[in-house]
């Protein structure tokens, strides 16, 4: 069973075409105009062992906020839409993961109800030209479209890029622990019958 999807979305400020695949190699195409964003996209599909194609225009001449979103809200659709029926999955997920001076955790419930509690304190405003409050925008979006409850918790740093960077490959790790399929789970991972 592949568990892959792809989404596209257009508006009168992006224009995006995101596929992901949850059981994949790291393959990785990135095409976004915003740097920093495809440096985080590259270590959350490497780390989470996600196959991720990403070709996105936006208004960047304006900032990144409206491609930062869009990608957001996309990759959360398409991660919905690749776990198909969840019958199977672990549902959690959790990760640890040290960045030099930094020191991030990520906690994940595949729940279908999308809560984000953000724990973050970032030194800077900016890494080189990327307004660092994007990341919470980002992982917002992500959890609201995916339908899944986030906690993400930095325990110490002072690095804004080591922080963020510690961030994505924590959730990265953490989501594909709650995706994967547990061979002695049966049905739903859920009292209520539903996920």
């Amino acid at each position: 069973m592949s568990r892959e999807a792809s989404i596209q979305r257009k508006t009168g400020e992006t224009d995006i075409q995101l596929t992901v695949q949850l059981d994949g190699e790291g393959q990785i195409e990135l095409n976004t105009g915003v740097p920093f964003l495809e440096h985080m996209l590259h270590l959350f599909a490497k780390h989470g062992q996600f196959d991720l194609n990403v070709q996105a225009e936006g208004d960047i001449e304006v900032d990144a906020h409206h491609t930062t979103e869009d990608i957001a809200i996309c990759l959360g659709e398409a991660f919905k839409d690749a776990l198909g029926s969840k019958e199977g999955i672990r549902r959690y997920g959790s990760a640890t993961v040290p960045m030099d001076d930094a020191l991030a955790q990520v906690v994940v419930d595949l729940s279908n109800r999308p809560h984000l509690e953000y724990r973050v304190d970032l030194p800077s405003e900016t890494v080189g030209t990327f307004d660092t409050e994007l990341v919470r925008e980002f992982f917002w979006k992500l959890a609201l479209e995916a339908r899944m409850n986030v906690h993400i918790i930095v325990h110490y740093g002072h690095n804004t890029h080591h922080i963020i960077e510690a961030i994505f490959k924590a959730c990265a790790r953490a989501l594909r622990e709650a995706a994967s399929i547990d061979p002695n789970q049966r049905g739903l991972l859920s009292t209520k019958g539903m996920l």
